[in-house]
């Protein structure tokens, strides 16, 4: 806000964080929060902005570091920062006014942060880079474009619009790939619970029946006993497993390799991916080239973007013929990963002089396409998920059932 102007001047260099009341230089009452060495620091600073605070009050170090930053969140502070400069508001004033506005206090933080490295004469795209963990290369590569074309808040305007497109993308894929899985999820929980506490009850009732049980009903009777057993073990061993495929997953690049290739393959799941990948690459594509970066530096970005370490290495390889002086179609064609419709709006655009354009319409049909996916995928799932559970857990009744139904017949 712009009453704390110069109390949070120098926040990021500050370490206690205050929530403060005070009154401005038209009696107005003015509140903010604002980290400061001490509270005299930060009454002194009020009173040289012409405030005269009431209230001064601590709070926990929750509010220094509380909530993570998100993509949504560099996306929202893009589009902010491209309105204020296209105001014709300065630079660092725009960073103060974002950044005192700011709920999340991680963020708050972040943006002062890049707004101290500004004042202290680095460019801003140098400041980004600093971040990787939240501006990357593309982000970092797009800004500094726009401060050498003069073109800055167009640039992050475009930056906005690319993040928030993208991240709509994520939502879409990860829709598509937790439904089932949380519905698998719930389908074993269900089978656990009925296993341990449900079948037992009944075998106690069949022990009086002096009389031999079904095969069925006999197996589930022994998985129950195993389940019951052994059930510590076997959690300790799932979560085990789950560790270590999470951690191998993380460092290991042979194995995130592996599992794109056969996450690309997978039935219905996969064609998604496939086509998220497409829509990626292209929007990507067409936000670099539209902001003046040259086609080969460009199509670096674009590779670690794709979201896909098979679509990853293969912009790699046409960014390597790009180079040698093939053209993108051709190039695009030697990977076999690129439908014929993309390849041809491509070849349009190279042709036209208009690639940022076609790239953004293929990348607007293809993220349209993934919403339709994953609305069909789910009606399609419904179906096929309530006969899994339907096999599952009636399986389970039918089988307590059996045996007493065999007593009623021979009675």
């Amino acid at each position: 806000m712009a009453q704390a102007a110069t109390a949070t001047a120098r926040t990021v260099r500050r370490d206690i964080p205050f929530a403060w009341v005070g009154m401005d230089k038209r009696g107005q009452r003015v509140k903010g929060r604002s980290l400061a060495p001490d509270e005299q620091a930060l009454r002194a600073d009020l009173r040289r902005q012409g405030i005269v605070p009431q209230r001064v009050r601590r709070q926990s170090a929750a509010f220094k570091t509380g909530g993570k930053v998100r993509p949504e969140d560099i996306a929202i502070f893009s589009r902010q920062l491209a309105t204020m400069l296209a105001a014709g508001i300065p630079l660092v004033q725009s960073f103060e006014i974002v950044g005192n506005g700011h709920e999340k206090p991680s963020m708050q933080k972040l943006i002062l942060d890049i707004k101290a490295d500004v004042e202290g004469g680095i460019s801003l795209h140098e400041a980004l880079a600093k971040r990787p963990l939240y501006f990357d290369d593309l982000f970092v590569n797009l800004v500094e474009a726009g401060e050498q074309a003069g073109a800055l808040e167009s640039l992050l305007d475009k930056i906005a619009t690319y993040k928030e497109k993208t991240e709509a993308l994520k939502k879409k894929v990860k829709k598509a790939l937790f439904y089932p899985a949380a519905v698998l999820a719930v389908a074993v929980i269900v089978t656990i619970i009925l296993l341990v506490f449900v079948i037992p009850q009944f075998e106690s009732l069949f022990k009086g029946f002096g009389a031999d049980l079904p095969a069925f009903t006999q197996f589930v009777i022994n998985l129950s006993k195993f389940v019951q057993s052994q059930g510590i073990f076997l959690a300790l061993a799932a979560g085990a497993a789950g560790y270590a495929f999470v951690y191998f997953k993380k460092r290991s690049r042979a194995m995130r390799d592996l599992l794109d290739r056969i996450m690309l393959r997978l039935p219905i799941i996969g064609p998604i991916l496939n086509k998220a990948a497409v829509a990626r690459f292209a929007r990507t594509l067409s936000t670099m080239f539209a902001a003046g970066v040259p086609l080969v530096e460009a199509l670096v970005s674009v590779a670690g973007a794709t979201g896909n370490s098979v679509y990853e290495k293969a912009t790699l390889q046409i960014k390597d013929e790009v180079a040698t002086g093939q053209r993108l179609q051709r190039a695009m064609e030697g990977t076999g990963l690129f439908p014929n419709m993309v390849i041809q709006m491509i070849a349009v655009g190279e042709e036209s002089g208009a690639l940022d354009e076609m790239s953004g319409k293929v990348a607007t049909f293809f993220e349209q396409d993934v919403d339709n996916a994953v609305d069909s995928m789910s009606s399609l799932l419904e179906p096929l998920i309530m006969a899994i559970l339907g096999v599952l857990v009636g399986g389970l009744v039918v089988a307590m059932y059996l045996p007493i139904f065999k007593l009623g017949s021979v009675v």
